[in-house]
């Protein structure tokens, strides 16, 4: 944990607006004008187009940002094959997806001198990197920052929630402060270095293979609701002028591979386009909800969702719990006992959820599989059938969940693990015959 970073993240700007065509220059006059590609850009800098999209998809889905470096990123040796560690990818062949409910505890506190990339711990996912269908869910815990080296993913986009310690990412095309209560995003092929506010950090990440996420349609609940667009934060424009030797990770395809540039490569002094990195404040997400009678089901707690070629089935979709009020009349209010097509990863980031009474605890998650038959346990059924129904304010917990539309296989290293909580079942076993003919 460095001072320095921690005094850079609270001095950040930003721009705002998912979504958006930004522009930003750390230079006056490194942006050209009226054309991308001059015949010599301003500043002597090199022109690179960064695309997250095919060139020919719809305009309302094109992804992509012009980048004006001091050095392009063609400019480099070749990239060798280093060791996954414990990352892993899709497709998951090690084990055999399980229908059986499944709940971890944190994880170990690292060994010292572990750093973001290196702490990255494969829980399991779907689908098939190589194919861009798909979604891998990762673990981070990490005590150091990312020195002299940087990453980038090929492979998808990173959806990064901090449940433990701030994160400075500095990025090709600028810096974000992600705190617990933030989720970042991080685009597919853009490089960024983790370094750390607090003395150790702990969080989830998703990585979502597919189409990149995007927030939701409305529908009927009309032109406002759910995230604000303008409350996503994308960076100013900040550069590197390094020439010390920087290690280059590139995911690709499922593999971690390393190339060791003369210069650093977050060297970008200007940029303009859609392919942009954010971070979003999760309590300013505006929860709509029941004011008459039932628990809604969950797909209104939608943040962010990566359309498949199904409209409405989503490849995956970032759902928060975000403090909000119940007040449904004749309503049993935590969420009901269901079995769903879609499977469920669902994390904790502070206090407690409200359809568990104990044993999900902040930095642990659950995994409910296509449908496997879940809900509230024993003790808060208990409670929540026998509560007076007055107003009642959820305000004491952040939870948060990654939704899916094909089962999640866990990781050999996830299904064996230690702190995977053996009889996680028990917690219905409590459950009484109350029928009366």
């Amino acid at each position: 944990m460095s001072e320095q970073a921690r005094k850079t993240a609270e001095a950040l700007e930003y721009l705002t607006g998912f979504g958006n065509e930004h522009s930003s220059e750390a230079v006056p006059g490194a942006l050209p004008i009226g054309r991308n590609s001059p015949q010599r850009a301003p500043l002597g800098l090199y022109a690179e187009q960064l695309s997250g999209s095919a060139f020919t998809e719809p305009r309302t889905h094109n992804r992509r940002s012009w980048l004006y470096r001091i050095r392009p990123s063609a400019a480099h040796p070749p990239f060798t094959r280093i060791d996954n560690g414990a990352l892993r990818s899709a497709p998951f062949t090690e084990s055999v997806a399980d229908p059986n409910r499944l709940r971890w505890n944190p994880l170990p506190d690292p060994a010292p001198g572990t750093d973001f990339l290196s702490s990255l711990w494969t829980l399991g996912g779907n689908g098939d990197a190589a194919q861009r269908a798909g979604m891998a869910i990762h673990l981070y815990a990490a005590n150091a920052d990312m020195t002299n080296r940087v990453f980038s993913d090929s492979d998808g986009e990173l959806l990064i929630v901090p449940e433990r310690g701030g994160l400075l990412l500095r990025t090709e095309l600028g810096l974000l402060a992600a705190r617990p209560g933030d989720m970042a995003l991080i685009p597919r092929g853009v490089r960024f270095r983790v370094e750390l506010l607090d003395a150790d950090a702990r969080g989830y990440i998703c990585e979502n293979y597919g189409q990149p996420f995007e927030l939701p349609n409305l529908g009927p609940i009309g032109a406002n609701g759910l995230a604000a667009a303008r409350d996503f934060q994308a960076p100013v424009a900040a550069y590197e002028d390094s020439e010390r030797p920087t290690e280059v990770i590139n995911k690709f395809c499922g593999n971690l591979w390393s190339a060791t540039y003369d210069h650093s490569p977050l060297d970008v002094v200007a940029w303009h386009g859609s392919h942009v990195p954010y971070v979003y404040d999760m309590r300013r997400f505006n929860v709509l909800g029941s004011i008459s009678y039932d628990h809604p089901d969950p797909s209104i707690f939608t943040v962010l969702t990566s359309p498949s070629d199904t409209p409405g089935l989503a490849g995956v979709d970032f759902v928060v719990f975000a403090p909000r009020w119940l007040v449904g009349e004749d309503t049993f209010r935590p969420p009901y006992f269901h079995r769903n097509v879609m499977s469920e990863y669902m994390g904790l980031i502070e206090g407690a959820y409200d359809a568990k009474a104990e044993g999900f605890v902040p930095g642990g998650g659950s995994l409910h599989n296509m449908m496997s038959a879940h809900g509230p346990d024993h003790e808060t059924f208990e409670r929540a059938s026998a509560a007076e129904l007055k107003p009642q304010k959820i305000d004491d917990g952040l939870a948060f969940m990654f939704e899916t539309r094909w089962p999640i296989t866990a990781t050999a290293q996830a299904a064996g693990a230690d702190h995977l909580q053996r009889g996680y079942d028990d917690v219905w076993q409590g459950l009484q015959r109350h029928f009366r003919a």
